[in-house]
């Protein structure tokens, strides 16, 4: 490879030409050919350009048998060498501009040097952990701490979780030879109407019992005041933040209304036990039926914890979380938003941050190595969770008017 071949990669590298593509075709002024460029300071073929490199370095001594006016063009180039050199040089060919072995190599060794200077991997971008990114993270940890309630020792006065008369009654006709023969018996169970007969076959002994069914949104005062709970603790984690605080009012609420609810879902997720697949918020516990008793519905639990389960098998340190939330939280595509570039810049800030935090702090492996990607593919999912959340409240709350004044006014972006 010689000079040209230098000189278009690092027209490739800088994203110039010698010449601007006006969208015409090229002809070399030599044969006539299909021109690539300017070579040696004329627009050129391929040919003609080695052609002319190769008789200058060679210093060969050519002659025409003719009378040096042989007729050069695409097909009869080869003929005459001498007429075609005369041609290249009257075209305005420059021998000087031939370089040396020597230089090309030390060219080529500069172009490859300045390539890897301005594309560097991704790795290098994020290859130490600044000390501002240091204190970002100490900041957040704080906040966090400050605000999230792990152990829900302060989660009090919140609606009772069985009343009795949110229960139906039905006579159900179950078998059993323990049973005696007047019991009251618990069904967790959304599917049996308010008064039903149940009949369940068997060979055994059976009796007749008075059982009470609970309501359908037994559990929604009581999920209520929890995110409600949730909400006023993510609410005080964005105050903390400097950046968050030096927003307008009005992008402040834009901001909470958008990503309240995910980071309350990263939140819960610190609570999760997968192998049961529970809620543990202290002394309270909560699972999937519990959800449904709240009028959540099947196709949306479903996924959330799937969600659950795939996020919390990453095995997040509490400084990947607090980042995550971090992310989630600014956000400038939310509805309502006004200075979009501002946040999103912010948004970046922690995404490197996290990225820095990663490569740093994490001992290298397969796992680690897609860590990043697999933490931005949930904050992403996390805003189809948010959505169909949405969707599900206000669902409810057609059917079962029963939510807090910040839920409500939470919720007022999605139902507007």
């Amino acid at each position: 490879a010689g000079e040209d071949s230098l000189a278009r990669d690092a027209c490739l590298f800088c994203g110039t030409g010698d010449d601007d593509d006006d969208g015409e075709p090229k002809i070399c002024r030599a044969c006539g050919d299909k021109a690539t460029g300017y070579h040696f300071n004329a627009m050129t073929c391929e040919g003609c350009k080695g052609f002319f490199r190769r008789a200058i370095k060679r210093n060969l001594r050519l002659s025409c048998p003719f009378q040096n006016s042989c007729v050069i063009n695409r097909n009869n180039r080869r003929h005459c060498q001498a007429c075609r050199l005369k041609k290249c040089l009257d075209i305005g060919m420059k021998k000087e501009l031939i370089m040396s072995d020597e230089a090309v190599e030390q060219r080529r060794a500069l172009i490859k040097k300045k390539q890897q200077l301005c594309q560097p991997s991704p790795g290098l971008l994020t290859s130490t952990f600044t000390e501002e990114q240091r204190k970002l993270v100490t900041d957040l940890l704080d906040a966090h701490n400050k605000t999230f309630d792990f152990n829900f020792v302060h989660f009090r006065n919140f609606r009772c979780t069985f009343p009795l008369y949110y229960y139906s009654l039905c006579i159900v006709y179950i078998p059993s030879v323990l049973l005696s023969s007047l019991c009251i018996v618990y069904i967790p169970s959304v599917l049996l109407s308010s008064l039903c007969i149940v009949y369940i076959p068997s060979v055994l002994l059976s009796s007749l019992c008075i059982v009470y069914i609970p309501s359908e949104y037994l559990m929604l005062p009581h999920i209520s005041d929890l995110i409600s709970y949730m909400i006023k603790g993510v609410i005080d984690f964005a105050k903390v933040i400097p950046y968050f605080r030096n927003l307008s009012i009005e992008d402040q609420i834009a901001l909470l209304k958008g990503s309240s609810i995910e980071l309350c879902i990263i939140r819960f997720n610190m609570v999760f036990n997968v192998e049961k697949r529970i809620w543990e918020c202290g002394s309270n516990t909560y699972s999937f039926d519990d959800l449904i008793l709240a009028g959540y519905r099947i196709p949306f639990l479903e996924p959330l914890i799937h969600f659950h389960c795939m996020l919390k098998k990453l095995k997040l340190h509490k400084e990947e979380y607090v980042l995550m939330e971090a992310l989630s939280l600014f956000s400038g595509d939310r509805p309502g938003v006004c200075e979009n570039q501002v946040i999103d810049g912010v948004q970046e800030f922690f995404a490197m941050t996290l990225m820095a935090y990663i490569e740093t702090q994490r001992a290298p492996s397969q796992e680690n190595r897609f860590l990043f990607a697999k933490i931005m593919e949930c904050v992403t999912e996390l805003r189809t969770m948010n959505e169909e959340h949405s969707k599900q409240i206000l669902h409810i709350w057609d059917i079962q008017p029963d939510s807090t004044p910040l839920l409500k006014e939470v919720f007022s972006a999605f139902s507007d």
